[in-house]
């Protein structure tokens, strides 16, 4: 007696690993298609939170001074992503479904057939723009709450205004502050021993790091140690 071969116990691991992802893209695309009013919620509300999340945390991230290309990305993504992933499944998603069924030619048909891969090209060229040069509402600053080496009773605010390519920053107050010092990348750009430790600095002086150019200013004490660090990009001065 010879009983029937199961084709996934005889097939390769290439093979069966190309027969999941092809199974798993398929389900993808059921979901990503799913048009009832229930999936168009879930998907939405899915894709807001997701895209808060990678936008506030690839930002809390960089308020460590880690300056890893890939977070800037990803803040870019999530931060497009919190506006279009709803537009998408609310608005373009259904759209496209309905424009198949009704389309009967010309660019009707055309945008039909590739209004999916017309909406990511959108999506990715605008990610790619705002990674490359950020706006300001993308920029979360925090570094005053995030200062390692700081005490509680050392917490000024530090406020940049930028006219003619000049960057002038002062401090709401400078007790308990012995000395000021401003970097950018691996340069030290000014020390200023003096209260009220205000300082003019300029932007040509300032290094670029994935398109943005950002400078650090650090309170310290009297041992040089740093009580509070404040990560600033010109973009968002």
């Amino acid at each position: 007696m010879t009983g029937s071969t199961d084709p996934d116990t005889t097939a390769s691991p290439i093979a069966s690993l190309s027969r999941v992802a092809t199974r798993a893209w398929r389900d993808l695309l059921s979901i990503y298609y799913a048009n009832t009013p229930i999936w168009r919620l879930l998907k939405s509300a899915g894709l807001l939170f997701f895209g808060f999340f990678c936008w506030s945390a690839s930002n809390l991230v960089l308020s460590y001074g880690i300056d890893w290309s890939v977070l800037y990305v990803l803040r870019a993504y999530g931060f497009v992503l919190i506006l279009w992933g709803p537009l998408t499944h609310a608005v373009i998603v259904p759209s496209v479904i309905r424009l198949r069924r009704t389309a009967d030619g010309g660019v009707r048909r055309v945008i039909a057939r590739h209004g999916s891969k017309l909406n990511l090209s959108i999506f990715l060229t605008i990610v790619l723009l705002l990674t490359a040069a950020p706006v300001s509402p993308m920029v979360l600053d925090f570094q005053s709450a995030l200062s390692a080496d700081s005490g509680p009773d050392v917490d000024p605010e530090l406020t940049c205004t930028s006219t003619d390519a000049e960057i002038h920053c002062h401090l709401s107050e400078s007790t308990g502050i012995d000395h000021v010092v401003v970097t950018s990348g691996t340069d030290e750009i000014d020390r200023v021993d003096e209260p009220p430790f205000e300082f003019t600095i300029h932007e040509d002086d300032l290094q670029e790091v994935v398109g943005q150019t950002e400078f650090v200013v650090e309170l310290r004490d009297e041992d040089g140690d740093t009580i509070r660090r404040y990560r600033k990009y010109t973009s968002s001065i």
